[in-house]
């Protein structure tokens, strides 16, 4: 039998293993170029595929009121890589999926180092990828090189935007005292692999909530580069005390909001803000602090992280950091199957699209997998119905965001899956079961489970149609 010309995926992240993983699952020889350790990055510490630089969690795990949660079961049932290794590897997180980062970064190497239509190749694609390369999946993801992100820019004829992506503390777990703290989930959820008590809690008062604010708004911050001074963040994960600044109650209503949790120390009390820290680690020795992400020193962060309750003698596995994001501006640069319209023998997937999030990241290199993978078979492109995740999710990325000519474009900027970025339900279920009209959340929690139920009837046929031209 004569194999087909290989694809070539350059970037071994999460996008790229998920579009490596799809290309050979249909046959298709695949070659995945990664750079590190030859070149290492400003926030990866390994050599590992697949390295998680930034939480371990994967969010929200409910595939029936949650978007991001549906686009984990869409991709278990599109026969992910990135999930499997996930779902093996998960760690207790309340209601999120969220895994041992060291196992599941060795999980999803072994994988793609066994598959016999895989070959991995270490070394950094310095410029553009050679013109024998005819189909080339480009999933280099937020810490693309400076070379090759230069060389997209020249023949894309616009440059890339950017935003930084900052990284949250991880704090050694016997180093937290647990006469202060308290393990419990919000409202007593339990998760995948979780009991409903997986997050480490620690109570402020308003005093205590208001110093650690001043804190954080009086720190030493990073300084940034001349070049880096005018790139925005992303809205989803904003530096700690980026969020402080922008009003003195916006940690109370966001990660530090005291809502559904008690504190068995002292239960009659209600905190007025608690810090949560969640699992990194199969072992439960460490634990991140949720929200935390920043660009303080570490020296600062040291001091003012240890004015938290329970964490007065806090002991840190790893500071917080900050990274500089590229992507492109996709819905002018990208056609409808994440072609560069001036070069379409180039693909690109992961965040580097525009899209946000690891789950997200992995979910459009599935995409950008398949479709190389079919276009390599001579198959024709069948994109996914915009009812499903992958569908909404990929025509944020390709179709919207632009202005008409008029008014000039707007700018596009990175996307968690959400339901607002689905088709609306035609007719939303006004009465539950038992004939009771739905109401305020109960309409809201009912129009999610339609969106969920008709996305995965969708994904279903057409999945199940695709089986059958690949079968033919």
């Amino acid at each position: 039998m004569v194999l087909p010309l290989p694809i070539h995926v350059v970037g071994g992240g999460l996008a790229g293993c998920e579009a490596a993983w799809q290309i050979a699952s249909r046959g298709v020889p695949v070659v995945l170029h990664e750079m590190r350790p030859r070149q290492m990055t400003a926030a990866h510490k390994s050599d590992g595929l697949a390295e998680l630089v930034c939480s371990n969690s994967f969010r929200s795990d409910d595939a029936a009121t949650n978007a991001v949660g549906l686009l984990h079961e869409e991709m278990r049932r599109l026969g992910s890589l990135i999930m499997r290794m996930a779902d093996a590897h998960q760690v207790p997180a309340g209601a999120a999926l969220a895994v041992d980062r060291g196992e599941f970064s060795a999980a999803v190497t072994a994988a793609l180092q066994s598959h016999p239509l895989v070959t991995i190749e270490r070394g950094e694609i310095a410029g553009l990828p050679p013109q024998e390369w005819d189909k080339v999946i480009i999933a280099t993801g937020p810490l693309t090189s400076s070379a090759l992100a230069a060389a997209i820019r020249t023949i894309s004829g616009e440059d890339a935007l950017a935003f930084f992506d900052a990284i949250a503390p991880i704090v050694h777990r016997d180093s937290i005292d647990m006469s202060i703290a308290w393990f419990q989930s919000r409202y007593d959820k339990a998760g995948p692999g979780g009991s409903g008590a997986d997050y480490i809690n620690c109570p402020l008062d308003r005093a205590q909530y208001e110093a650690l604010v001043a804190s954080l708004l009086s720190a030493e911050k990073t300084a940034f580069h001349e070049w880096e001074a005018s790139t925005p963040y992303f809205d989803g994960c904003l530096p700690i005390e980026i969020m402080a600044e922008r009003g003195p109650l916006t940690l109370r209503h966001g990660p530090l909001k005291p809502v559904g949790l008690t504190n068995p120390h002292n239960p009659t009390v209600k905190p007025f803000a608690i810090v949560q820290l969640r699992q990194d680690n199969r072992l439960g020795t460490l634990f991140n602090m949720v929200g935390f992400q920043t660009k303080l020193k570490h020296g600062e962060q040291v001091r003012i992280f240890r004015t938290i309750p329970g964490l007065e003698n806090a002991e840190f596995a790893r500071l917080g950091g900050l990274h500089r994001n590229t992507f492109l501006n996709s819905p002018r640069l990208l056609d409808a199957a994440l072609r560069l319209r001036a070069m379409p023998r180039l693909r690109f997937a992961g965040q580097i699209t525009g899209c946000e999030g690891y789950v997200e990241s992995a979910a459009v290199g599935l995409m950008t997998g398949r479709f190389a993978a079919a276009e390599r078979l001579c198959e024709a492109l069948d994109l996914p119905p915009p009812t499903t995740a992958h569908g909404a999710l990929l025509n944020h990325i390709t179709g919207g965001h632009i202005d008409t000519i008029d008014h000039g474009p707007r700018s596009f900027q990175p996307m968690n899956i959400n339901f607002g970025l689905f088709p609306p339900i035609a007719q939303v279920p006004s009465r539950d079961a038992d004939g009771k009209r739905l109401r305020g959340s109960a309409k809201s929690i009912a129009r999610k489970q339609a969106l969920s139920a008709r996305a995965l009837a969708d994904l279903a046929a057409w999945s199940g149609a695709q089986t059958r031209v690949a079968a033919e």
